[in-house]
């Protein structure tokens, strides 16, 4: 148990979350953060099923990496990747169909998200199943926060809403203020998420 959960295995868990951020950081899968986030649930969930490909997959590819001839791995890993895909897909249609039209084409094009196939190619094809799997889940964590940053930001100031549920009074509205309508539009996605990473690099400035 105690190696399980080693301070290597700890690092590889908790550096994602933070100090190697995918998005704050490694400025990887910016493109779903800016077509995800206009509300809070999709990107909780576009966050999960991130993190549920990324362990699953990492995963099999480590169970199966001494098998995999080099010529094919990248192939190989896309299968694993889109079979993952197929069953989240699924499984989001069945119990979450509205928040399922909402992503529309995102949840398929995790296939070619550059945070898993990285993942995949720079960690799980050297290491062993559990430390693949913390390295999926740390990885998939992290880009979620950072999603659920940005839809919180924007659902609560572009709609007034936080997970569909009314946050500002009707007394301020009342009163003049307007929800802010640019909040919906992508571009202030980017703008959010440069300000994030901002923040996440003066925080961490001395640590690095």
């Amino acid at each position: 148990m105690g190696k399980l959960f080693s301070k290597e295995n700890c690092e590889v868990f908790s550096n994602p979350l933070n100090l190697n951020n995918p998005i704050a950081v490694q400025v990887l899968g910016i493109c779903s953060a800016l077509a995800v986030t206009s509300q809070l649930e999709p990107a909780i969930v576009m966050g999960l099923s991130v993190t549920v490909i990324t362990a699953f997959s990492n995963v099999i590819i480590s169970l199966i990496r001494k098998t995999i001839p080099n010529r094919i791995r990248i192939i190989v890993q896309l299968v694993v990747v889109a079979a993952l895909v197929t069953i989240v897909s699924q499984v989001l249609k069945a119990f979450a169909y509205d928040v399922s039209v909402q992503l529309s084409v995102y949840v398929g094009l995790i296939i070619t998200n550059c945070i898993l196939m990285g993942r995949l190619e720079a960690f799980a094809m050297m290491n062993g199943p559990w430390e693949s799997f913390l390295d999926g889940i740390g990885n998939g964590l992290g880009y979620a926060l950072i999603l659920v940053i940005v839809g919180f930001v924007r659902e609560l100031l572009g709609f007034g809403t936080l997970l569909g549920f009314t946050i500002v009074p009707q007394f301020c509205y009342d009163n003049g203020y307007m929800n802010n309508g640019m909040m919906t539009m992508p571009a202030m996605s980017l703008i959010i998420v440069g300000c994030v990473i901002w923040a996440h690099r003066s925080i961490n400035k001395e640590e690095k």
